[in-house]
């Protein structure tokens, strides 16, 4: 008998004894995902004509597997755990750098204190903005004009996060906030830290305090990461600081109705030095502000306007998007949807964040539309 077993079939075999003895040991572990792909038209690509693909990073989320899991150790305290793998519908690729679980990787501890967690945690800045921002995650949204939005996450770091009444605090800090070279990408910055040499190189820390209730909420949120030698995105000295402060808010305007904005001020000392020609500076600010319409409990449609603003003498890309989602039942629906962006003269942002190229010349505009499935289970 052949004896070398693969380690898929080891890992599920595993999974299955773990979720086996759940009863015995008074433990929890579920199995989850979602996909999401659709078809992706942008014109005005630059290079002349047209774009029309299936992208591999969005569609109005990150398609994505995971088990997560939690054990009850007794007087109100709990053991549990995540490890969470991106990947694309498109070719079944992995996402964040080609990383096992690189969207979460956790272990910790919860009680009515709130939870604590070491490994690959999201930063608080991702917490904050989950309410706020109408679209989230979506191929044309906030994302398109900052690509950092969809990747708050960090390698090597401790987070904590505790809700008290309507109040939610948390806060997060890494030793090495990415060990992965992936290119010059927020998805693998190579800044792994953790030197003996330089204690401040790749750290990073976030905080957020959040008010929630029913009709409405508020939140604050700070993010803050150093560079490091060879860090790709120009932060590389650990006394380069890239920060964003955001403040932002929604409020249920009625049962079918909900209001979302905020903004995000960023100061980023890697665009310092860089020339006023091409419209980035240091300090920019992105403000948003949409709406979301729920005629049944099968429609949901969905806009939002965000504009990308550099100061001191910088340029600004302005982007509106507007996305109709229908759903065949709680876990499938179908998705369209249209946005179009104007770039500054010195600007040329994709209008989709959806899969890397796809930019128009600096200064023209954009459209792209998309149509979609997404399956939850």
């Amino acid at each position: 008998m052949d004896r070398h077993f693969s380690p898929v079939l080891l890992a599920s075999l595993s999974l299955a004894a773990a979720m086996g003895a759940q009863a015995q040991t008074g433990s929890s572990v579920t199995l989850y995902g979602h996909l999401d792909t659709g078809i992706e038209h942008l014109s005005n690509v630059q290079g002349g004509g047209s774009l029309t693909r299936m992208p591999g990073l969005t569609g109005t989320a990150p398609s994505r597997w995971g088990v997560r899991g939690k054990e009850d150790l007794g007087g109100g305290l709990n053991a549990e755990f995540a490890l969470e793998s991106g990947f694309g519908v498109d070719s079944g690729t992995l996402n964040q750098g080609g990383r096992g679980f690189g969207r979460q990787a956790w272990v910790g501890l919860s009680g009515g204190w709130g939870s604590a967690s070491v490994g690959r945690n999201y930063t608080m800045l991702y917490w904050a903005l989950f309410d706020a921002d109408l679209l989230g995650p979506n191929a044309f949204g906030l994302s398109s004009l900052d690509s950092y939005i969809p990747n708050t996450r960090t390698d090597n770091s401790l987070a904590y996060r505790g809700r008290f009444g309507a109040w939610s605090l948390g806060g997060s800090y890494s030793f090495g906030r990415d060990t992965v070279n992936a290119g010059p990408s927020p998805s693998g910055a190579n800044c792994a830290g953790e030197s003996s040499t330089d204690r401040q190189a790749c750290r990073q820390w976030s905080a957020m305090l959040k008010y929630d209730t029913a009709p409405w909420g508020a939140a604050l949120a700070v993010d803050e990461m150093r560079g490091g030698a060879g860090a790709f995105a120009g932060l590389v000295r650990s006394d380069m600081k890239d920060r964003r402060i955001m403040v932002n808010g929604y409020a249920s305007l009625t049962p079918s109705f909900k209001l979302g904005a905020g903004v995000i001020r960023r100061d980023n000392d890697a665009a310092a030095a860089a020339s006023l020609t091409n419209g980035v500076t240091r300090r920019s600010h992105l403000a948003w502000v949409g709406l979301s319409w729920s005629p049944s409990t099968a429609v949901t449609v969905d806009g939002q306007i965000q504009q990308l603003r550099y100061s001191q003498g910088g340029d600004h890309s302005t982007l509106a998007a507007l996305r109709g989602t229908y759903k065949f039942s709680k876990r499938t629906a179908a998705y369209a949807q249209v946005a179009h962006i104007n770039n500054g003269k010195r600007l040329a942002i994709s209008v989709s964040s959806a899969a890397v190229g796809g930019n128009p010349l600096a200064g023209d505009s954009q459209t792209g539309v998309m149509l979609g499935l997404k399956h939850s289970f």
